[in-house]
């Protein structure tokens, strides 16, 4: 389902991706705290359409103002563990990884997504982008579904 914020003007585009962050102190006092604020912390999402209707505004934090766009929670790409790996299950994220050389690493610690969390596999992508594992973990690259509101 649809939500409407405002966000960066820069990337006020379909398809663009985000994690939400929450507040910044430059929020404090802005007019616009209500209709900017309106989202869940530490969600992925994806803007799914710009309201053309909508005016560029300014902001403390956007040095090119925000705008008004529609935004949908984003499924997350991430290396899970490969038993029980498979459209429908659920899983947990196998915890984190200190090699950020490595090249799965973005898909062992994907943002948007906790530890702590149980996730629905939505696809299954195959093998993932690394040779071998560093800490020899037996993963596969899934796609999983957008937490659900």
């Amino acid at each position: 389902m649809s939500q409407v914020t405002l966000i960066g003007d820069r990337l006020a585009s379909p398809g663009t991706e985000f994690v939400y962050e929450g507040e910044s102190a430059a929020c404090e006092g802005c007019p616009y705290r209500k209709q900017c604020l309106n989202l869940t912390e530490g969600v992925r999402y994806e803007v799914t359409d710009i309201r053309e209707s909508g005016q560029l505004l300014d902001c403390a934090v956007h040095d090119t103002g925000v705008r008004a766009v529609e935004v949908e929670p984003a499924s997350i790409i991430a290396n899970v563990a490969s038993k029980g790996a498979y459209a429908g299950s659920k899983v947990s994220l196998p915890g984190p990884c200190p090699h950020t050389e490595c090249p799965s690493h973005e898909y062992c610690v994907p943002e948007g997504a906790d530890f702590e969390s149980e996730y629905r596999i939505d696809e299954v992508r195959g093998e993932p982008p690394h040779e071998f594992c560093y800490l020899d973990r037996d993963l596969e690259l899934v796609e999983l579904a957008p937490p659900e509101s």
